[in-house]
């Protein structure tokens, strides 16, 4: 097992692209975990988009996109040692999960801060992983009226919504309150 994963990340390897990197280890993965799945890497102005499809494109996607996180962060994680002299985003997704799952999360973000407005009280989403935690922070974060805090310790963390306080800068305090 150790050799599979020496061969995943490489020892300190910076050869190649990163896009020949995300093929090569998404082919080992898939091959050794017996998946029915194909992908496309696509490079975008933000980084790579790695799209799944496939039998087990619901696997990916069930339990709230676990599997596909699961796939996002062990993918950034092997960019991040082979190529660690570049900043690599990364956004993986099957069939528009990710924006569906936006979208809900936006929504969710806007029923929370009403409550926070009209009780003037604070409101919690609750624990998400960071990808979604930037997703309510910079969507809420177009609101002055209110600011959200990540809140809690490991990966999942919830998210604080409270007002802004009067004679306070808004986006300042937006943008100073969200840690991914």
């Amino acid at each position: 097992m150790a050799n599979f994963f020496t061969k995943l990340f490489g020892i300190g390897k910076s050869g190649g692209s990163p896009e020949e990197a995300i093929q090569k280890t998404l082919d080992g993965v898939l091959d050794h975990g017996g998946f029915n799945l194909s992908y496309e890497v696509e490079e975008t102005e933000e980084g790579f988009l790695v799209n799944f499809s496939g039998d087990d494109a619901k696997l990916l996607t069930s339990k709230d996109g676990l599997l596909l996180d699961s796939f996002q962060v062990f993918i950034k994680r092997m960019l991040q040692h082979r190529f660690a002299d570049k900043k690599i985003d990364l956004l993986v997704d099957s069939e528009g999960f990710m924006a569906t799952s936006a979208l809900e999360l936006k929504d969710l973000a806007d029923k929370l801060k009403e409550v926070v407005i009209d009780k003037g009280q604070p409101s919690y989403v609750r624990a998400l992983a960071p990808r979604d935690r930037k997703i309510v922070h910079r969507h809420l974060a177009l609101d002055g009226r209110v600011k959200s805090q990540s809140i809690g310790e490991g990966f999942c963390k919830k998210i604080k919504i409270t007002l802004v306080r009067a004679g306070a800068n808004p986006t300042q305090n937006n943008r100073a309150q969200y840690e991914l």
